[in-house]
């Protein structure tokens, strides 16, 4: 199978493949003429790697996930400890997003929105006004 259409197979663009083949993830066979021939078992790590990805995984936790998923004598703690790892950094992410997300609402709530040239908005992103004074209702 070619690059076209293991990318139509695996749901990821061929320039995800490449780089992925790049940097090592993946290995596909090649052709007499040098192009890139997928195996069965490449466009199961392709999958693999793109579901991976879907939840946020990097590259090298992806690695790692491979090589646990193709160690036999893996231990199912290794997958689970790094797949706790990444939920606490999600965790730590969304608390981050939600500590955004109320204090541009408060600076929304707090401009007027009118005429006047005062913007709390802006006030902020310039640092005329420190985190302190910008969260105080």
């Amino acid at each position: 199978m070619n690059i076209n259409q293991a990318a139509a197979h695996a749901g990821l663009p061929a320039k995800t493949i490449r780089y992925y083949e790049e940097i090592g993830l993946i290995r596909p066979g090649r052709a007499a003429n040098g192009y890139r021939s997928f195996a069965e078992a490449d466009l199961h790590k392709l999958a693999f790697l793109g579901r991976a990805r879907s939840l946020g995984f990097s590259i090298e936790d992806c690695r790692a996930l491979l090589a646990l998923y193709e160690d036999r004598a893996r231990a199912s703690g290794d997958v689970k400890r790094l797949a706790e790892r990444h939920l606490t950094q999600i965790a730590a992410k969304i608390a981050e997003l939600r500590e955004m997300q109320a204090t541009l609402g408060h600076l929304v709530d707090a401009c007027a929105g009118d005429a006047r040239p005062d913007c709390p908005i802006l006030a902020r992103l310039s640092d005329h006004a420190s985190r302190e004074e910008v969260r105080r209702p």
